[in-house]
């Protein structure tokens, strides 16, 4: 792609990183925004021409990756992108961040022509801090036809075929479309998010979407985020999961439960998933709460294997029936039977 032209536009003092920037506008942003729009002034101060594919090459993400970023500053009306007769990005005008008002996030009317059977929404950033549902749109059969046509858009729906084995449905479509447009999912970010569903033996697409949104929630925007993130969520933790009977993807606090037990407390997979089949046969809810009283009871006993827990359990019935037995005792006395007909007529007779 050909250079960029980064015009400065009166911005004063342009190395500085101003602190309406800092207040306003560095929390909502992830890595990758803050890196460009950081990289963005650098080149700008020293009068250096830079490209998108530059930047990509420099930062390791995707050209489209930096266009995603490029547009979301523009929403936040901190840039002003110029575009050629081929609608790609020609030059950038970086605002003044002195001349606008706090706090206020205007939309600006994009000069790039878009394919109308894109959400001309931007591409959301959705943080743990204020997590809002983000809303599905519906798209008619011939705007999804419309964006099959998309180069981009239709590997992806090739992609996702070969990984789900059968040819999407028009809701399915819709599903992916969602990824692409309204959390503003890249097409690597995309393929990894169906591949790691998939690769945990899951191929629902209502599956798919709650892992997505819990992505976006956390603010991830790359692959290399998403990897960083499932690490978490090894075999262990689906393996809990499956066992407690749960069919959705782990919440953070699950997650952290699961976390406990094998790194807080030292117990391996098996030892875990005993103390899971217990829960289950004795509660129907808050199953990970009863599972980690189960855990602790036997942390604070010194319990390492299942033969040990075996024991545990056993000596701990026995103990309760004992305690039971002692608790009782005055209802195992004989109680005396009387003849109550006889006593009445021997009482009549004296």
């Amino acid at each position: 792609m050909s250079p960029l032209t980064i015009y400065k536009d009166n911005y004063s003092d342009a190395t500085v990183i101003s602190n309406c920037f800092i207040d306003e506008y560095m929390k909502d942003a992830n890595d990758a925004q803050l890196k460009i729009y950081f990289y963005l002034i650098r080149m700008m101060s020293a009068n250096l021409p830079t490209s998108i594919s530059d930047i990509a090459d420099k930062f390791n993400l995707t050209e489209r990756d930096v266009i995603r970023a490029l547009k979301y500053w523009e929403e936040k009306k901190l840039l002003l992108l110029d575009y050629n007769e081929n609608n790609h990005v020609s030059g950038i005008h970086i605002q003044d961040l002195d001349k606008m008002p706090r706090g206020e996030i205007v939309s600006l009317p994009r000069k790039m022509v878009q394919d109308p059977a894109r959400s001309e929404k931007p591409a959301a950033n959705v943080k743990d801090s204020e997590k809002k549902a983000l809303e599905k749109p519906k798209y008619t059969p011939s705007q999804l036809r419309a964006l099959k046509d998309d180069d981009v858009f239709s590997e992806i729906i090739f992609v996702a075929e070969q990984y789900l084995e059968k040819t999407l449905s028009t809701s399915e479509i819709n599903s992916i479309v969602f990824f692409y447009d309204t959390l503003g999912f890249s097409q690597e970010l995309i393929d990894y998010l169906i591949e790691y569903c998939v690769g945990h033996g899951h191929k629902s697409m209502h599956y798919i979407e709650k892992v997505a949104m819990n992505w976006a929630e956390e603010g991830v925007a790359t692959v290399r985020q998403a990897k960083l993130r499932s690490n978490k969520y090894d075999k262990l933790v689906y393996g809990v999961m499956k066992a407690l009977g749960k069919n959705s993807a782990p919440t953070q606090t699950e997650a952290d439960f699961i976390t406990r037990w094998n790194k807080e407390y030292g117990f391996d997979k098996e030892l875990i998933l005993a103390a899971c089949e217990k829960a289950v046969l004795a509660v129907d809810k808050n199953r990970f709460q009863y599972t980690d009283g189960i855990l602790n009871k036997w942390l604070k006993a010194g319990v390492h294997n299942k033969t040990q827990a075996a024991a545990f359990d056993q000596s701990f019935k026995q103990s309760k029936a004992v305690s039971a037995k002692t608790s009782g005792q005055f209802q195992d006395f004989k109680q005396n039977t009387y003849d109550y007909a006889s006593l009445e007529q021997e009482i009549l007779s004296n």
